[in-house]
């Protein structure tokens, strides 16, 4: 130890913002050390800067949380046209396209292709609708045309509006499952302690029998679900495609 040296601390030399201390050891040798002492406002516009960032950093994540929440309500109110629009396009699932009575005209029943067809019924968490199918099960073959009915009752002192989805199992038989009329997608206005019966016009078409992947199916189920639509009222939902069919 040099005898009344300076010790820097960190290897930093002294400045004016550096004090100097003293300490006497034994002997009566005076020994000196710098104490650092950070410049207090670059300390500060440091901090500031962090702050500033972290707020810039809160406000973009709120704003992207709020723009997708705002994404998948919008997605949700335009889900039901959506689809039908795709199915009307397409004929998945068996909903309804142009051009479609030709067909039911010339087709020929397959007799030795029997199925049977069972109806199901459910409703949403919201609903209080009493939803229910009037038949259990009928038989048909691929090409003959059957009607089916289901039954809904408004228990409640309120009129409710609903709308339905539906999908067929097994899902490969949906191709082929063809609905001529139904009121799936359509709003349906129930008021208080009111019932509806509400029609199913369908059939299976032929070409069921020649798809090897259905030779095992011997059984499909058509199942229909209500969901409470109070803010459909204000939704423009496509109008039904009508065709006319010949039975």
């Amino acid at each position: 130890m040099i005898s009344g040296g300076r010790r820097l601390l960190l290897g930093v030399p002294t400045t004016p913002a550096f004090t100097t201390r003293s300490a006497p050891l034994i002997g009566g040798t005076l020994t000196h050390w710098t104490v650092l002492r950070p410049p207090l406002v670059s300390s500060l516009s440091s901090q500031a800067a962090r702050d500033s960032a972290w707020r810039k950093g809160n406000r973009a994540t709120l704003t992207y949380v709020v723009a997708l929440a705002v994404a998948v309500v919008g997605m949700s109110y335009a889900a039901v046209p959506l689809y039908r629009l795709f199915c009307q396009a397409s004929g998945y699932g068996g909903t309804v396209k142009k051009g479609h009575g030709g067909k039911v005209e010339h087709m020929k029943p397959v007799t030795d292709r029997l199925l049977t067809i069972k109806f199901n019924a459910d409703t949403s968490a919201t609903m209080q609708w009493q939803f229910k199918p009037q038949q259990r099960e009928i038989k048909v073959v691929p090409g003959e045309t059957a009607l089916a009915f289901y039954t809904a009752y408004n228990p409640t002192d309120s009129p409710v509006i609903g709308i339905s989805t539906y999908n067929v199992i097994p899902f490969e038989a949906g191709q082929y499952f063809n609905k001529i009329q139904c009121f799936c997608f359509e709003e349906q206005r129930l008021n208080p302690k009111e019932q509806v019966d509400m029609p199913v016009f369908f059939y299976i078409d032929p070409e069921f029998s020649d798809d090897p992947l259905m030779a095992k199916v011997d059984t499909i189920t058509l199942s229909y679900t209500f969901f409470e639509a109070k803010e459909a009222e204000h939704l423009k939902v496509p109008p039904p495609i009508q065709s006319t069919v010949a039975v």
